[in-house]
């Protein structure tokens, strides 16, 4: 524990107000040896416990995982498109209220692309079984957004956390995501078909999935090895 409260001096500062008693060392920065793989190191989340609007709006969009489920179970397609268009619209609402009213906040940094994952993982899932979508794609998107999430584990886990900062391309790829699986559910829900328009949002999305996918285990690779220099570039918008 002496040594979590040492190896970052920020970090550091907020673990000892919630556990004083095994912080006995002084904060102080990582030097050569405090680079070595450590368990238990704070993470932001220790900064900041604080609830917001947008964050319950995120909460909201994750409570609709569900109901999208049973939706799609049942072939009720005008509920299912109808959901993923509310939490699409709420997923806009919520960065818009954290960006103009303060609203920021280190749990809607990981809140938020949780619940985009997690229903959009469910609608790709559930689109693949039925038929709606090819296999391959289904298996590219989902294998990303699980190689990811494993990454930042693994990191986490060795004391070596990650800052989350989406890269271009993976806003690029989950705007794609987002437009074909509502292409196919508002298809499927009024009889619609948009032929070849559709298999080009469907290649345009295996490409964009495989790119981001290289570009997060670059920054990966390139962070476990050199923890201290190595951080996600931010090309896009916050």
């Amino acid at each position: 524990m002496i040594g979590a409260c040492e190896q970052d001096p920020e970090h550091g500062r907020a673990f000892r107000k919630l556990f004083p008693q095994r912080c006995t060392g002084p904060a102080t920065g990582r030097s050569g040896q405090d680079r070595q793989i450590r368990t238990g190191q704070p993470t932001p989340l220790f900064e900041e416990a604080r609830v917001t609007i947008p964050n319950l709006i995120s909460i909201a969009r994750l409570l609709a995982v569900p109901v999208m489920i049973w939706a799609l179970i049942g072939g009720n397609w005008p509920l299912a498109f109808a959901t993923f268009v509310i939490a699409g619209i709420s997923d806009a609402v919520d960065g818009a209220i954290a960006r103009h009213f303060d609203q920021q906040s280190t749990l809607g940094l990981y809140l938020d692309p949780l619940a985009d994952k997690a229903l959009l993982s469910t609608v790709f899932i559930g689109l693949g079984l039925l038929g709606r979508l090819p296999d391959w794609l289904v298996i590219a998107v989902v294998s990303r957004d699980v190689l990811i999430v494993a990454a930042f584990l693994l990191a986490y886990v060795m004391g070596l956390p990650m800052t989350v900062r989406p890269l271009f391309v993976s806003k690029a790829t989950t705007a794609a995501q987002i437009v074909l699986a509502a292409v196919v559910l508002g298809e499927s829900a009024f009889g619609l078909s948009l032929g070849y328009g559709t298999d080009l949002l469907v290649g345009a999305t295996l490409i964009l999935t495989v790119a981001s996918a290289a570009a997060y285990l670059t920054d990966w690779l390139r962070h476990m090895a050199s923890p201290d220099e190595a951080e996600p570039k931010d090309d896009g918008t916050p």
